[in-house]
């Protein structure tokens, strides 16, 4: 990871210019396997955790499959899905370093709003950009984010350089989280003291707090008795994947275990199967370190897909390095069966799942299908990372027949 002025690597220092101080020691950290979840944070997970893993018998007999379909159920959270995991404890760190305000960006709405409850948890203010085009299609997430007290800008907006640049160049952009990155790690960069930056994906601090999901898993499965051969999750900069994967991949490096990882992207934002690996900001206006990511470019402007957490031009730098060195897979699903599987798995386990997740369990779904012609008992394991109840204006507009396809 470099600095972004200097192209040398970044410190400590540097990133706690943006970030708390401990996540920025988090982030580069390269010598401890486990890091204490502090005991504040264990307590509000108490709240929520562990979360249920189901199996979902009825999709099972609905698709006739010989597999075994298994779901990490992370919509039981306050906020519905897996982002609060990683929002109580990043607005934890800001306080506990003096902070009062906290910035960040979000797209659909599930990370804004899960750091918008953390933060009104810990007595701090709360500011987000909220892609626009998601601010328009989800009122909701909005409302839900503004009840917890955080003030919501839509992005690109006129109250940052970054944004003021962007509109100047393009009046009718709709918005991307690099653009709401860009204005949000602005404001905080130009707040006086006590204002810090926090993110919902793609950094290594944020994957390190996700894995609590695939952790817990590894335990419910041994009571189970089952093992996963194949687990998927949707993916938009990596933290949900990660949360998932990495707790089970790391038994594929050390006791010889051979389950396959599968990231699922919306085919109009394919940057794991059609994008390349470089050094790359992870916001458009270049504020961010550049890090060495599978991207589409940082200047992407993403297709107006329902799934909003998706639309990320790259991805997370240890997700695209296991990526390149062939370690997991990656597929990418269009958008009408992304919510035709959606709608399937509401029919048969009760949950309708927010977009993103529709995504996993549209590869879910084709994985489970192999097993028909193989007779494989395969045990797939899949991450539902938040409800759609906050996207049903999406479900409508699928159910009328006016959403579209749209590929990269």
């Amino acid at each position: 990871m470099l600095d972004p002025v200097t192209r040398e690597p970044v410190t400590v220092d540097g990133l706690s210019q943006i970030f708390s101080r401990e996540c920025s020691k988090q982030e580069l950290n390269f010598t401890d396997r486990w890091i204490d979840i502090p005991e504040p944070v264990r307590d509000l997970y108490k709240y929520y955790r562990s979360t249920p893993l189901v199996r979902a018998y009825a999709l099972e007999q609905a698709l006739g499959t010989p597999a075994h379909i298994y779901f990490k159920n992370e919509s039981v959270s306050p906020v519905g899905s897996h982002k609060l995991n990683s929002a109580l404890a990043q607005a934890y760190y800001c306080k506990q370093e003096g902070i009062t305000n906290v910035t960040t960006e979000t797209g659909a709405g599930q990370w804004g709003t899960a750091l918008s409850y953390a933060a009104n948890l810990f007595g701090m203010d709360s500011a987000v950009y909220q892609v626009k085009v998601s601010y328009e299609q989800k009122p909701y997430r909005r409302s839900m984010m503004q009840v917890f007290g955080a003030q919501v800008t839509p992005s690109p907006s006129m109250s940052t350089r970054a944004g003021k640049d962007i509109l100047t160049a393009n009046p009718h952009h709709q918005g991307s989280l690099g653009t709401a990155i860009s204005e949000a790690v602005e404001l905080a960069r130009n707040t006086p003291e006590k204002c810090k930056y926090t993110l919902g994906s793609t950094m290594s601090h944020v994957s390190l707090h996700q894995t609590i999901i695939g952790l817990e898993a590894e335990k419910q499965f041994e009571m189970a008795g089952e093992y996963p051969s194949v687990i998927i999750a949707c993916f938009g900069g990596g933290s949900n994947f990660s949360g998932i994967a990495f707790p089970f991949m790391r038994h594929n490096f050390l006791d010889g275990k051979n389950t396959r990882f599968i990231a699922v992207e919306p085919a109009s934002c394919p940057k794991m199967t059609k994008g390349v690996f470089e050094y790359d900001f992870g916001d458009e206006a270049g504020y961010t370190p550049l890090i060495p990511m599978f991207t589409l470019g940082h200047k992407f402007q993403p297709a107006n897909i329902h799934a909003g957490g998706l639309r990320y031009h790259g991805a997370g730098a240890v997700v695209s390095q296991l990526m390149k060195d062939s370690l997991m897979e990656a597929v990418d699903i269009e958008q009408l069966k992304s919510f035709e599987a959606g709608v399937l798995f509401a029919k048969t386990e009760g949950i309708i799942p927010a977009p993103e997740s529709c995504h996993a369990i549209a590869a879910t779904i084709d994985e489970a299908r192999k097993c028909i012609d193989t007779g494989k008992e395969e045990v797939i394991l899949f991450n539902l990372t938040g409800h759609g109840l906050m996207d049903m204006s999406a479900y409508d507009q699928y159910l009328s027949g006016n959403l579209i396809n749209i590929k990269y």
